[in-house]
């Protein structure tokens, strides 16, 4: 098993105080599913909100980097930078033991980097043909998100990486879920992702842990003082 991340690229600031009502915070996302969920954790009442359904004039960058890490940190970057706000993003994906990490980064758009279609109906598809004949044991997997916290400046100051251990099945289960949820069969609950309902997979998803731990960072470390934004 991976060990989640925490990381602070600001750890100098830590013990000041602010005061995050009057921060004005973009999740860097236009899918609403995300926004509830990012807005929940986080705190509705702790800070002014935003998000790229109200911002979609904005040119969406190029997602080069190279881990999850990479591409969280440069949206998050590049959307506080033109926007000249505190911005959020996450990078998220499965990582598959026996594709040595793969799809990893490539997890969106995993079959159409193939020439093998797109959607989640091609990528599924593609990573059983990968899979089979390997052995329920050696199917183990990873759904891994990371996020990145930027201030006005595209200045990221804070990281955080979670993880959520399974495996892959060999046909689809559930119709809750997205992605490769119904082939992801959650290790602690024998039951895959697109099973759960929406309260349950939040507890042990990586995106929901991912962003209860970066919610206790962000009170640790004083990270919004003197934005810039509106």
């Amino acid at each position: 098993m991976k060990k989640q991340e925490i990381r602070s690229q600001n750890p100098g600031v830590r013990g000041r105080s602010q005061e995050a009502g009057n921060v004005r915070l973009l999740i860097a996302t236009m899918n609403r599913g995300k926004i509830l969920e990012f807005r929940g954790i986080l705190g509705n009442d702790r800070f002014q909100w935003d998000d790229l359904l109200s911002d979609a004039g904005v040119e969406e960058p190029e997602e080069t980097g190279r881990t999850f890490r990479d591409n969280a940190c440069l949206k998050a970057a590049h959307y506080a930078r033109v926007l000249r706000t505190y911005a959020v993003a996450d990078d998220s994906g499965l990582e598959v033991d026996a594709l040595g990490g793969r799809p990893g980064v490539h997890s969106a758009r995993w079959a159409e980097v193939h020439c093998e279609g797109r959607g989640d109906a091609a990528n599924n598809a593609l990573l059983l043909r990968q899979l089979e004949g390997v052995r329920d044991e050696k199917r183990t997997a990873r759904f891994v998100c990371v996020l990145a916290l930027a201030d006005a400046d595209g200045r990221v100051v804070l990281t955080a990486r979670e993880t959520v251990e399974g495996r892959v099945i060999r046909e689809a289960r559930g119709s809750k879920g997205f992605g490769y949820d119904p082939l992801f069969q959650v290790a602690q609950l024998g039951r895959t992702a697109a099973e759960l309902e929406a309260e349950e997979k939040h507890q042990v998803s990586h995106r929901g842990k991912a962003l209860r731990r970066l919610r206790g960072l962000m009170e640790r470390v004083w990270v919004c003082g003197n934005t810039t934004g509106a």
